[in-house]
């Protein structure tokens, strides 16, 4: 058994284009808790700035995915084609919709227990273990790119121009997604927390805070809200979406 905790807000915007999915569950506004047995997908995703009804992108892919009975024999790679196309297609019959697009970052549990991961975009997946943040994704993004060519730093990683500069997600007319699927060929270990987030928490709340906050003895829920709390202090200009995941049997008081 396994216990999600997930929030998500519009923040100073009028709206929110971030939307979240545990297990069958499509939430984009609030907090939720739940149990789950596996196999189960949760998942965030981000409406593209820039682009129109990314609130609606976001909401119908993860209404797409929650029809998906995860499984270790799903092929994930054509699962996520098919909404990708299927976006595209409901993008393109109305002017107020067209190219919308969103992000993606997923998780997926097996039957047998085992971790999957899918990411298109900038959104992010990261594993907290032994009081230690670990970025498990990678960001489908300019400035990535230009760090890993060594043409800035991490430091100008962060406030760089084009920092929210994407490349293609799901719902895009012109250029088919890269589906950075992977099994990582193990279980959830006791004591991990995965956190799932979009950029309006790993923009402005720093690895080390994140690390600090998820280390307090406090509920699960009230972590995360001190999370949101801390963007918004840090003058979030975004909506913020967080998702954590842990094992039940360690979560203890976390629950509730």
């Amino acid at each position: 058994m396994y216990y999600c905790c997930a929030i998500t807000d519009k923040g100073i915007r009028s709206h929110n284009e971030d939307a979240l999915l545990i297990h069958k569950t499509v939430l984009t506004e609030g907090v939720t808790e739940q149990k789950l047995s596996n196999p189960f997908l949760i998942a965030v995703a981000d409406g593209v700035a820039g682009e129109q009804s990314g609130e609606i992108a976001s909401f119908k892919c993860l209404e797409m995915l929650k029809q998906v009975s995860f499984s270790s024999r799903v092929n994930m790679e054509r699962k996520l084609n098919t909404i990708h196309t299927s976006l595209a297609k409901i993008g393109a019959k109305r002017e107020h919709t067209r190219n919308m697009q969103t992000t993606l970052c997923a998780i997926g549990v097996d039957e047998h227990d085992m971790l999957y991961s899918m990411n298109v975009g900038d959104s992010r997946l990261y594993r907290y273990r032994n009081r230690k943040l670990q970025q498990l994704s990678r960001d489908q993004s300019l400035v990535q790119l230009l760090l890993e060519e060594g043409i800035i730093t991490p430091e100008q990683q962060k406030n760089h121009i084009y920092r929210h500069v994407i490349f293609p997600v799901l719902g895009n007319m012109t250029s088919k997604p890269e589906f950075d699927i992977k099994k990582h060929g193990e279980k959830i270990k006791s004591g991990d927390i995965l956190l799932l987030c979009s950029d309006g928490l790993s923009d402005y709340v720093s690895k080390s805070e994140m690390e600090q906050i998820l280390s307090l003895e406090c509920p699960m829920v009230r972590r995360l809200q001190l999370l949101m709390e801390l963007a918004m202090q840090h003058n979030c200009a975004d909506n913020i979406t967080i998702i954590a995941l842990t094992r039940l049997e360690h979560a203890g008081k976390n629950y509730h």
